[in-house]
């Protein structure tokens, strides 16, 4: 390996921008390639192509050419260039579900190794941090080997990523472990390397094989999957028995085997990896022939879908059985709070679904609205909690957003037509709606 070690990220999304944006923060030159002239122009003035708190303020410290920057982070859409500069090369490109099926779309992953191994002249390292079907690295790897100059001196290793929208920066700097899935010494001793600062302070370095590498996100989000849908499935219990999931949820958190969090029912789970990601899990596993190990995932996504129809169906019998000509207030169109991602969005589907059985919808969300202005742009959009509620026959709470915690019901009771909410989310507190004269109903808690 040249020293010191010069590291680049192909794919400057979500995952890639937040990447090479760490790696200078830690001190590294490097280089990030997207094959989108418009998402290299907007990072190279300083601005992510997504929303993630503390993202701008990093890439305003690196980024060369801004001002008092450390110049350490620069971009291209040049493979060749890639390939010339770096010692190490994540590939951090999306891996969506292939439309109509519930496998992984592998396209984006093997066209970046396509157009950068021919280019590998000298020892390096190619790793891969997304999430992809089990066995793929060791296909990569041979590819890799079989285009490379320098043959069997380019390596690949797998490195998942474990990102929490939201808390991308952190989660990148400070992770709660590194798995480094490897097939030599040289690239255990790289990747320690390049995490030498997070090791260091404390972050385990997991070393496995290349299968079990792969395998470990998908199956962190599979169980979390599992938590998120067997809360919900108490939810449902609880309408039908007149119980309070909440409550109910408290006193299993109270049990270490099983922990407080994410037992917050309500809307379910969406976004960009949770859905896609135990859907390619059960695809790889039948084409593996282990179809039967996660057949429950099956369910765990059905019930995650039914949160969105239960949804809907309470707010029609909240507004007398009709949504037709019913205003309704919408608050979140992001999957989840800090972030404007609407892929797979409960939020925004559950008003896509009023607006198409006749409601007058108005969405609004600190900083989603125009993402999900290009998903739904039939839906009305407001630029504030308070103008979306106007005159509006009900008020939902989707995305938890403290923005949204912080509303005075009083104040908000004033411009509504009717003062109703219905919380999607579980989140807010029902007392203090209800001294404002609010009627307060959340999925799960038919007594509340």
């Amino acid at each position: 390996m040249n020293s010191p070690t010069k590291i680049t990220v192909i794919g400057l999304g979500y995952l890639g921008a937040t990447h090479a944006a760490a790696m200078a923060e830690l001190g590294f030159d490097v280089l990030g390639l997207d094959i989108v002239p418009e998402k290299i122009q907007k990072l190279a003035r300083g601005h992510a192509p997504i929303y993630e708190p503390g993202l701008d303020e990093l890439l305003g410290r690196h980024v060369a050419g801004l001002p008092g920057s450390s110049g350490r982070l620069s971009f291209t859409t040049s493979f060749a260039d890639l390939a010339a500069f770096g010692d190490v090369h994540f590939v951090c490109v999306n891996t969506p579900q292939r439309p109509g099926e519930y496998a992984c779309d592998m396209s984006y992953v093997d066209a970046a190794v396509e157009a950068l191994a021919p280019h590998l002249d000298r020892p390096t390292l190619v790793v891969g941090k997304s999430t992809v079907p089990v066995g793929s690295a060791a296909r990569l790897a041979r590819r890799v080997a079989e285009l490379a100059p320098a043959g069997a001196e380019a390596e690949l290793a797998w490195n998942p990523e474990f990102l929490r929208e939201g808390f991308a920066v952190e989660d990148t700097l400070s992770p709660d472990r590194i798995v480094a899935g490897v097939t030599g010494e040289r690239a255990e001793a790289t990747l320690r390397e390049v995490y030498a600062t997070p090791i260091a302070a404390g972050t385990p370095f997991l070393v496995t094989d290349l299968p079990t590498a792969e395998l470990v996100k998908s199956a962190a989000n599979a169980f979390l999957s599992t938590k998120i849908s067997f809360i919900n499935a108490m939810a449902e219990i609880c309408e039908a028995a007149d119980g309070d999931v909440v409550r109910l949820a408290e006193a299993l958190g109270h049990d270490d085997r099983i922990g407080k969090k994410f037992l917050r029912a309500g809307i379910g789970f969406g976004g960009g990896c949770l859905p896609k990601d135990i859907r390619a899990l059960m695809a790889r596993a039948g084409e593996l022939g282990a179809a039967e190990a996660v057949s429950f995932l099956r369910e765990i996504d059905a019930i995650n879908m039914r949160r969105r129809a239960a949804m809907v169906e309470l707010t029609r019998e909240s507004l007398g059985g009709s949504l037709l000509g019913k205003r309704v207030a919408v608050l979140g169109a992001a999957f989840k709070p800090d972030s404007d991602d609407v892929r797979d969005s409960p939020a925004l589907n559950i008003a896509g679904q009023l607006h198409l059985q006749g409601a007058q919808v108005t969405v609004y969300d600190p900083k989603a609205v125009e993402n999900a202005r290009r998903v739904f742009p039939t839906l009305a959009y407001a630029s504030s909690a308070v103008e979306a509620a106007q005159s509006a026959d009900a008020v939902l709470h989707l995305t938890e957003w403290r923005e949204f915690r912080e509303i005075d019901p009083a104040a908000m009771g004033e411009v509504v037509g009717e003062r109703r909410i219905l919380d999607g989310r579980n989140t807010l507190d029902p007392e203090l709606w209800r001294k404002s004269g609010w009627t307060y109903r959340a999925l799960g808690r038919p007594t509340a």
